[in-house]
This record gives structure tokens, C-alpha cells and sequence, in this order.
């Protein structure tokens, strides 16, 4: 029998399962707990796989080639309906599940039927480590189709030495695995195909399949339409940057400077643009495309303000993504500087360490906020990179506006008072309950990784399509990750990486933003979504840039 909730919400499950049996649920939760979620119709009966052309790599193929030769190559993979009505026969297998990178709505829904599943907790330091729990249905059922990675927790170690890929090898074979399932972003997958690849080379059964995930939205290709997590986490950013407009029309005197998830790229942000109708929004691949220097970007936003302030408007919405600090060349090669000082010096007070700056690098530093140059300086993430999480690039702005709106001032431009506020809205998104777009996408990609795996597959990541239809009229499939690899200079090192998906600044996404935000900028025009719709009209429509591209596909 299957677990359920009691009076009060508290889940009651068959065993413990830590921070979800004490829990109450809303009403909400209860009932998304309950909710019977569709499959691709080619899931639900007989089926065989059928090769699709063999591939190459995003760039470089050559090198590529000579760092998988195992698996470099695969063909695409197509999950065709057989000629009995009978379900597709469930083949008892092994296999394991790891959860890899940032949360993401929709990661509790991959899951396979017939098949006993290992969940490594903690990402890929649990293959390591061998530490997992089996997930049995009693203990999947309080996770069931709620936000979170809590049921076996999440994490950003790497399987890359020699040592390691010998741990991840003993556990496969411990725990006689036949399957691996990674869900997870670029590197993540990365991290599959090189898996995948070291167990091929060691003659070992267990084959290694990704899952699409993070709410950035930059891993796509033709294959693989959307990664599941984007969906939701725009959504519900989308909600609240309606609450700020209306917020900002009540008091008539706060322009609010939103800085939106996005390291790499700007999907994030041009998405809730398109849901929200906002004043200014920057994309980060327009401004590099442009070559836009910091004072251009700060002049662009000024200047409407000041032509909004002549309409009567004191007061507007921001958007901004997480990565622009990254996209601007003339801070780009700032940082790049900034990074070999680091790898080799001490950033010490008496700044002896800046005379290594190149001239405009030098007078760039000195010209930014005090705060953002000590947050240029923090500490890199694992892959050598500025953590421009932590890099407070709403504030930076509010801080230069006010430079440039005191300047206009004094000059007789303008007359009106500028009050900045400024707000991140990133964690807040990754772990709301899935929409049903994400829901559904996360169930079918997990069966896909277990179809896949049934036939013996490996070094692929599962790859569902159609998804502008119902998702009965899906399409299943599996895409080989080389395919979507190049390489990447890392730590002073080429290295093969997934390549990011970017804003593509003549896709149908951008195009349809470009066409409107000049009437947005000087007219109110926003749009509150409202919360993530689980029935009713809008319940199942998906995000708009989804829509725009597979309408550009057609």
C-alpha cells in the first residue's frame, strides 16, 4: 500500500525518510502527491529502439573523438511503438540514480517502474563514497512530485582523477549495477559521458545515461528542446517580478533593479521579460554582440529613465541577469587578468598586486564600487571562474544610475529624485513544487533513461520531443552526449565540456522581446502572471520561449 498524509499533512510513510516524515503538508503538496501523471504513448506499450544517424560533436570533433573512443560517434536513438498492444516488458535491472549540480523543479519525478533503484546521496561524492539508499516506493512516495533534491540531496564533486573513476567503478560493481542515471546540467552530463566512456573502456556492464536539468536553461540543443526546472523556476521569478510592478506603480517612486539566475546565459531573464512586460531588461549576449563597455549599459538605463520621468513616471522595473558582469569585454578582460594575478599572487592591502593590471583594466577597477571590487576578488568556484553569484551587479548599477542621474542633474537634464532598490531572485525559484509542464517533463525523461538503459544504451542523455503537443504525442528518445561536447580551457587545461546553449540573439525569443521593449520601456505595460497554475486555463501552457522556438522548428 501507499503511503499517505494524515490529518494534520504530516506524511506517514513505511519507513523514515529524514525531513520529509516530519513535515506538513498544505493542501497543495497533499494533492500533488496524488496527482496521476500522463506518458508518451509510445511508453505505454511495446516498443523497440531504432539508430538514427551517427554524430559528431559541437566543436572540435577531432579532439573529441580522441577523448571518447568508446563512444564518441553513437547514433541517435528513437523509441519506436512495436506491433503488440501488450506493455513494453519490464526488465528487472540495477540501477542507480544520482542527482548532480543545482536543484531544479521536476528532479523528483525521473523515476522507472520494474527495476530496483539506488539513490546516491550527496551527487556524485555518493558513487564515490558508495553511500546510497534504495528507493523503494514507500520511500519515494513523500517526494513524489514535490520541489527539492532533499530526498537524497544533491552536489558539485567531479569524477574526474584516476582514483575516482576507480571508486565509481567499485561501486558499480558492488552493487551489480546495470544502469547509471545522472540528472544534471553541463557539467553534470559531462561527468556522464566521461563515466561512460571509463566504464566501456573497463569492459563494464553498467551503462551511464543523462537527464536534462537546471533552470538556466542553457542546456539544449535540437534534440533536447528545454532541460526540466526552466519551466517552473521563471514562472514563479515571473510572479514575483509582478508583484514588484505592482508594488512600484503603488508608491510611484522606486525604480527596482532585479538581478535574475543565469550565470552563463540569459534565458532566465528573457523569459520573464516576455511574461512580465518590464521597463529595462539586459541581455548579457546583446551586450557582448555590441561590445557594450559598463558606461554604455549605464547610459541605456538612464536615458530611459530620464524620458519616462518626462512622461510623469518616477518609478519602473529592471531586469538583469546574474552573468552580465561576465559578458561586458572590457570587464571580461579585467577578469581574465584578475584571475592570473590570483592563480599566482597574494592579494595583498598595499596593492602592489594592481601595477600587474594593464592600463584600462587598471582605471576599470578603480572606477567600480568598492563592494564589487572585493567580490571580484572572492575566491573562484571549482572551475576557476569569477562567482558571479556573489558579485552584487544590481547594486553595482543602482551605484553608477545615480552617478550619471546627479551629473544630468547638475547639467539641467533632469530634476527628478532616482531611488534605486535592488533585489536577487535565484534560490527562491529552484525549488518550488514542478509545473505541470516540468512534472510531466521529469516523468517521461526518467522513463526514457530507463528505456534507454533496458536496451543496453549508454552515453546518451534522454531526450524527449513534441512537446508543443500533449505529451501522449511526445517523442522518446536518446541523444549521444558527444554530440553536444566541446572543449574548454580549464585551469589552464583543454577539457571536453557540454556546450552552453546561449540567448541566440535571431532565434524567435529575443526577436519577439526586441520588437516590444521599446513600448514596454515608456509604457506600463506589465503583465503579473500570478502563482504556478496546477488547473484551470493557463494550467498547462509552457513558457513562452519554448514555445516561440518550436515554432520557429516547424
Amino acid at each position: 500500500m501507499s503511503p499517505s498524509a494524515d490529518s494534520n499533512g504530516s506524511v506517514a510513510a513505511g519507513k523514515p525518510t529524514p525531513g520529509r516524515l516530519a513535515s506538513v503538508y498544505s493542501e497543495v503538496q497533499k494533492s500533488r502527491l496524488e496527482v496521476s501523471l500522463p506518458l508518451p504513448s509510445v511508453l505505454k506499450s511495446s516498443f523497440h529502439v531504432v539508430d538514427g544517424p551517427h554524430s559528431s560533436a559541437a566543436g572540435n570533433p577531432d579532439e573529441i573523438a580522441k577523448l571518447f573512443p568508446n563512444v564518441f560517434g553513437q547514433p541517435s536513438e528513437m523509441l519506436v511503438a512495436g506491433d503488440s498492444e501488450e506493455p513494453a516488458s519490464e526488465q528487472s535491472l540495477k540501477i542507480g540514480v544520482v542527482l548532480s549540480g543545482g536543484q531544479a523543479p521536476g528532479g523528483h519525478n525521473d523515476r522507472t517502474k520494474g527495476s530496483t533503484l539506488y539513490g546516491f546521496k550527496g551527487g556524485p561524492a555518493g558513487i564515490m563514497k558508495c553511500k546510497y539508499v534504495e528507493l523503494t516506493t514507500d520511500f519515494v512516495y513523500p517526494y513524489r512530485n514535490q520541489g527539492g533534491f532533499d530526498m537524497i540531496c544533491s552536489g558539485r564533486d567531479k569524477i574526474e582523477t584516476p582514483e575516482q573513476f576507480k571508486q565509481a567503478e567499485e561501486t558499480a560493481l558492488k552493487l551489480n549495477l546495470d544502469g547509471l542515471v545522472v540528472i544534471g546540467g553541463d557539467d553534470s552530463n559531462t561527468n556522464a559521458c566521461l563515466l561512460a566512456e571509463n566504464f566501456r573502456g573497463q569492459d563494464m556492464k553498467t551503462c551511464v545515461i543523462g537527464c536534462p536539468k537546471t533552470i538556466d536553461g542553457d542546456l539544449k540543443c535540437k534534440e533536447v528542446p528545454t532541460s526540466f526546472g526552466f519551466d517552473t523556476a521563471c514562472k514563479i521569478y515571473a510572479e514575483m517580478i509582478g508583484n514588484v510592478m505592482t508594488d512600484a506603480r503603488s508608491t510611484g517612486k522606486y525604480y527596482h533593479f532585479v538581478r535574475l539566475m543565469g550565470r552563463a546565459a540569459s534565458h532566465i531573464t528573457l523569459e520573464c521579460a516576455l511574461q512580465t512586460h518590464p521597463n529595462i531588461t539586459i541581455i548579457g549576449e546583446e551586450v557582448a554582440a555590441q561590445k557594450q563597455t559598463l558606461k554604455s549599459v549605464t547610459d541605456y538605463i538612464t536615458d530611459i529613465i530620464c524620458k519616462r520621468a518626462e512622461l510623469g513616471y518616477n518609478y519602473g522595473v529592471i531586469l538583469i541577469p546574474e552573468g552580465l558582469i561576465d559578458f561586458i569585454p572590457e570587464v571580461q578582460q579585467l577578469i581574465a587578468e584578475l584571475n592570473e594575478i590570483l592563480a599566482h599572487d597574494v592579494v595583498d592591502e598595499d596593492g602592489q598586486w594592481k601595477k600587474k593590471l594593464r592600463s584600462q583594466s587598471h582605471q576599470l577597477f578603480e572606477l567600480l564600487p568598492q563592494a564589487i571590487q572585493e567580490q571580484l576578488l572572492l575566491e573562484r568556484d571549482p572551475h576557476g571562474n569569477v562567482q558571479v553569484a556573489k558579485i552584487e551587479t544590481e547594486k553595482m548599477l543602482i551605484q553608477m544610475v545615480e552617478t550619471e542621474v546627479e551629473k544630468r542633474r547638475q547639467e539641467g537634464t533632469y530634476d527628478q529624485q532616482f531611488k534605486g532598490q535592488s533585489h536577487f531572485f535565484g534560490y527562491e525559484g529552484r525549488c518550488g513544487l514542478p509545473s505541470n509542464f516540468d512534472a510531466n517533463y521529469g516523468h517521461a525523461l526518467g522513463y526514457a533513461a530507463g528505456a534507454l538503459l533496458q536496451f543496453g544504451k549508454t552515453g546518451l542523455i534522454s531526450s524527449v520531443g513534441n512537446l508543443g503537443a500533449p505529451v501522449e504525442d511526445w517523442t522518446v528518445g536518446g541523444t549521444a552526449l558527444t554530440s553536444l561536447m566541446d572543449v574548454e580551457r580549464r585551469h589552464g587545461k583543454f577539457k571536453p565540456v557540454i556546450k552552453k546553449a546561449m540567448v541566440e540573439l535571431e532565434g524567435a525569443p529575443f526577436k519577439k522581446f526586441a520588437s516590444m521593449r521599446e513600448d514596454w520601456a515608456l509604457k506600463n505595460r506589465y503583465f503579473s502572471p500570478g502563482p504556478v497554475q496546477f488547473f484551470g486555463p493557463t494550467a498547462n501552457d509552457i513558457n513562452h520561449t519554448l514555445t516561440l522556438e518550436l515554432g520557429e522548428r516547424a
